[in-house]
């Protein structure tokens, strides 16, 4: 690194320039962005002026970045960075993109590790210093050669970018579309509706739409393997699904709640399995509400459940839950074509989801089989 790059360090005293962060996840952000504040306070003299297409290397401890991370200044023609990064600019014959590009794949944590004077300060800033960074030893071909690898690497984060967007695009429109479509009080019908003529909305109880209501209470310490698939917090939190030796006490139109917890009153669709201690389940009676209708309006609300419908101080549900918790609903006709609308947009938002994360997949592919 110390034969391709220079130190850069300082400013010029302009302080009215962009204040901005490294996050290993997203890359440069603005401090009020990321932290909803300016946290440069008197230090802010003491940035380090960064311009375009130069870098930084956040040397602090993440799960996404053990070893710190770089990041090349893109959006911004000049700003203003932390005085702890280690800035600095690489000669005209090498690409910046490249360089990141190469951090990013992970090849050189292992030398980075040897760097490492000591375990992360309280700060979270590994004690790697700018002359033990400058020793990284890396593999750089022609500068025609950076520049074709460079451009495959941006083609690939725009197209993720741009899946992002219409990500957040999709998920602001079910949002828009689950408050101006849904009654909340009987004497306001909602923005939206299916049809020419306003549609009389009835209020009740929970309890009251619900023929079977029940707490799951398997303990994984008195089961054995089997066909039936558990559900718990730890296999919502993202872990592998397990197969227990218990019969199926749920159907797939029943509604889950997570009953306590970080999490309590987070809404669940779809499962057919056995319950653990934490979740309860909610059957309605389908003569008079659609479940998918009635999932994807407490699902709306899961931050109103665990704020106001639990136990004092305590991350727990209130037990008389569904007796005290209101549903608004029109006709069995037009729940289903709300329920189908929403349905839909689910399946766009998943597909999105899964765009997202193959066009991921293909990039740490690239980011492995493009640099030594």
């Amino acid at each position: 690194m110390g034969e391709i790059s220079k130190r850069v360090r300082n400013n010029d005293g302009r302080m009215n320039l962009p204040l901005l962060t490294i996050s290993a996840r997203y890359g440069w952000m603005t401090q009020q962005s990321r932290f909803s504040a300016s946290i440069a306070g008197r230090e802010k003299k003491n940035y380090t002026l960064l311009e375009k297409h130069q870098l930084s290397y956040n040397h602090g401890n993440s799960k996404v970045a053990i070893y710190g991370t770089v990041y090349e200044l893109t959006n911004y023609d000049e700003a203003l960075v932390p005085k702890v990064y280690h800035s600095f600019s690489l000669t005209p014959e090498n690409s910046s993109k490249f360089i990141e590009s190469y951090f990013h794949t992970k090849k050189l944590d292992a030398q980075l590790r040897k760097f490492i004077a000591s375990t992360a300060r309280m700060d979270g800033l590994l004690n790697i210093s700018f002359d033990d960074f400058m020793k990284v030893k890396l593999f750089a071909p022609e500068q025609c050669e950076q520049s074709k690898i460079s451009r495959i690497i941006n083609l690939i984060e725009k197209l993720i970018t741009l899946q992002q967007r219409k990500l957040e695009i999709l998920i602001k429109l079910k949002r828009s579309f689950l408050t101006k479509s849904m009654a909340n009080s009987l004497d306001k019908n909602p923005e939206l509706y299916f049809n020419s003529a306003s549609v009389k909305w009835l209020k009740q109880k929970l309890s009251d739409l619900t023929i079977k209501e029940f707490k799951g209470n398997t303990k994984l310490n008195d089961t054995k393997p089997g066909k039936t698939e558990y559900l718990d917090a730890e296999r919502l939190n993202g872990n592998v699904p397990l197969f227990i030796d218990k019969p199926i006490n749920t159907l797939k139109s029943d509604i889950l709640i997570l009953w306590d917890g970080s999490k309590a009153g987070s809404v669940y669709y779809g499962f057919e399995g056995s319950l653990g201690s934490t979740l309860k389940a909610i059957r309605l009676n389908p003569k008079m509400v659609n479940s998918f209708f009635v999932y994807q309006q407490l699902k709306s609300k899961q931050d109103v459940i665990f704020n106001k419908y639990r136990t004092p101080n305590i991350p727990h549900v209130i037990k008389n839950f569904t007796k005290v918790y209101p549903i608004y609903f029109p006709s069995m006709a037009v729940q289903n074509k709300i329920a189908r609308f929403l349905g839909n947009l689910d399946t766009l938002i998943e597909i999105q989801q899964k765009s997202i994360k193959d066009h991921k997949v293909i990039k740490k592919y690239l980011l492995q089989k493009l640099f030594i």
